[in-house]
């Protein structure tokens, strides 16, 4: 990490900030989830840096970017597009987490031309409800994200190891890198998120139809908090042509945090026979 650069780039007006392993292999873009920031990734970029170049964003609203405002539209596909152009990058890889997944997503279908490979490591792709239930299902949603903007509010006011100490207590699997990361990230955050239209895409059932680049997904066990569960997977399967699906046991939402070493080998799997055949953007 002590040779890690940290910069940033004006983006489509705004200041984003990213870290950077550098290097000589090809790029890899790591887009974190809703809540985290770039350097939550820090356990990852380790075990890849020495096969890719790797950008690590901070999304708008978190970690050293630029602040948004409550009621404000944020198309963060755009936001990567941007990033890419900006550091003038040759068709990389992107992997995303959560709402980062989304929004890889988006741009991969977006902008076909700029993605060389996709992983998506549970995406926010929920199962297609009839119209009563997934209008519940909002309000439900809404109520949740209320909670968490208040449970985030209470955190940012202790002190950091007291925050650490809470964060152990509930993640007691997680490697002590992950939770040094993930205090840091909560505490920077910009609760203004909760308030503001981060887009990450549109409807999963229209976006997968115009994915064509060699994609990923990585799912967990709905039981411990997976978004993606075993049907929409399989409707994934049949709407992107070039698609793999790594399950992983024992993992919820956090996959990579659960279960590091199964989500690195079906990474660098993926990565090492996906990494032909790039073209400049």
């Amino acid at each position: 990490m002590a040779d890690w650069a940290q910069d940033t780039l004006v983006v489509n007006g705004a200041r984003l900030n990213y870290y950077r392993t550098g290097g000589d292999g090809p790029p890899l873009v790591l887009v974190h989830g809703f809540t985290d920031n770039g350097l939550c990734w820090t356990r990852v970029a380790q075990a890849l840096e020495s096969s890719h170049d790797i950008i690590m964003p901070d999304l708008r609203g978190h970690g050293c970017s630029e602040r948004v405002s409550p009621g404000s539209f944020v198309d963060l596909a755009l936001d990567l597009s941007g990033l890419i152009a900006e550091l003038g990058l040759e068709q990389p890889a992107l992997l995303g987490h959560s709402l980062g997944a989304g929004a890889a997503a988006r741009l991969a279908a977006l902008e076909p031309e700029c993605v060389g490979s996709l992983v998506l490591e549970d995406p926010p792709w929920h199962e297609i409800l009839p119209p009563g239930e997934d209008q519940r299902r909002a309000a439900a949603r809404q109520s949740y994200f209320q909670e968490w903007a208040q449970r985030l509010a209470q955190l940012q006011s202790l002190p950091r190891e007291e925050a650490a100490a809470q964060a152990r207590a509930e993640n007691p699997n997680w490697d002590e890198t992950e939770i040094q990361a993930w205090v840091d990230a909560k505490q920077q955050l910009d609760l203004a998120v909760f308030e503001a239209d981060l887009r990450s895409g549109g409807p999963w059932w229209e976006l997968t139809l115009r994915i064509a680049c060699p994609t990923l997904l990585v799912t967990g066990d709905p039981a411990l908090g997976a978004i993606v569960t075993p049907e929409v997977a399989q409707e994934v399967t049949r709407r992107i042509s070039h698609l793999e699906v790594a399950h992983i046991a024992d993992a919820g939402h956090s996959i990579h945090r659960d279960q590091y070493a199964h989500f690195i080998g079906a990474v660098t799997g993926f990565l090492q026979a996906n990494a032909e055949g790039r073209t400049v953007c």
